[in-house]
């Protein structure tokens, strides 16, 4: 493979097609729960599913988990309302997260948490038992990758390594890719679906470049000439910056040719604001992507 120009006209060539998923509001059970890694746990959530919004055409699509409030022990959970779901006010405790799988004939959703001391999500996570309830709002609009682009170039930290999981699972045939995953350790890697034309590399946040990030993987990555390739990246936004700017020197448009996601930011918690709000609602409203 060839280095890629430093491309500043206008995109031309194949485009991400916006997936606007139906909204959807629902209670699930939880199923049973696994241990992947020292940081990783499974749970798996099933019910009734049907008319749910998810619809398995977004490897990345991403759903929130509506939580109990801590005081009183009751969940707050959106109404369908037309057009958008209506929250109560205050917002009640929630997070985002990628639906790792989704299998609409067993009736089951896969969900993989990042697991930490003192996380809401976390805490939850390893406390749930087969039984437990708890609600679940959307998915949102995202970004579909059209199999014109035969060639991908995937980033992701430990957030993000289970849409990077459910990726490489659901590749097409014939598109090939370079799949670069940030973890802080060894132990935190997993056992993907890594088939022929596709070339996963493990970084480590403990290993001598860890602090750097993805650049030093990025640095010395070819990409190919004269054949249609998109970069999908997700995880730290901080993280996220040179990555932005690699893009941009290669040509490519976030939204268009590129999906680039923040999924949370260091020292800020995962609370929803107004302004949020008020952006998810125009953003379906308009059928646009969302933003991060």
């Amino acid at each position: 493979m060839g280095a890629t120009p430093n491309l500043k006209a206008d995109v031309v060539g194949p485009a991400l097609a916006a997936v606007d998923h139906p909204l959807g509001i629902r209670e699930v059970e939880v199923l049973r729960r696994e241990r992947l890694t020292p940081r990783m746990v499974r749970l798996v959530l099933g019910g009734d599913l049907e008319g749910s919004g998810w619809t398995a055409r977004t490897p990345d699509e991403h759903v929130k988990l509506v939580f109990p409030d801590p005081d009183t022990g009751v969940t707050r959970h959106p109404v369908l309302d037309g057009d958008h779901l209506d929250w109560p006010k205050p917002f009640p405790p929630t997070r985002e997260y990628t639906v790792r799988r989704y299998d609409a004939e067993a009736g089951e959703v896969w969900m993989d948490f990042v697991v930490h001391p003192g996380g809401l999500a976390s805490d939850w996570a390893l406390s749930a038992e087969p039984g437990d309830r708890v609600w679940v709002a959307g998915p949102r609009s995202g970004h579909a990758t059209p199999d014109a682009f035969t060639h991908r170039v995937v980033l992701a930290d430990l957030t993000a390594l289970p849409a990077v999981a459910r990726m490489l699972e659901e590749l097409p045939d014939g598109v090939t890719a370079q799949v670069a995953v940030l973890v802080p350790d060894a132990e935190e890697e997993q056992e993907l679906a890594v088939r022929e034309g596709v070339a996963l590399t493990w970084l480590h946040l403990d290993g001598p470049h860890g602090e750097h990030g993805f650049e030093p993987y990025l640095a010395s990555l070819d990409v190919p000439a004269g054949e249609p390739w998109t970069l999908w990246a997700a995880g730290e936004a901080g993280l996220l910056k040179p990555v932005r700017r690699w893009a941009k020197d290669h040509g490519l448009v976030n939204g268009r040719t590129a999906d680039i996601s923040g999924y949370w930011k260091r020292g800020r918690t995962n609370e929803v604001t107004a302004r949020r709000m008020i952006t998810h609602r125009l953003a379906h409203l308009l059928h646009l992507p969302h933003q991060d």
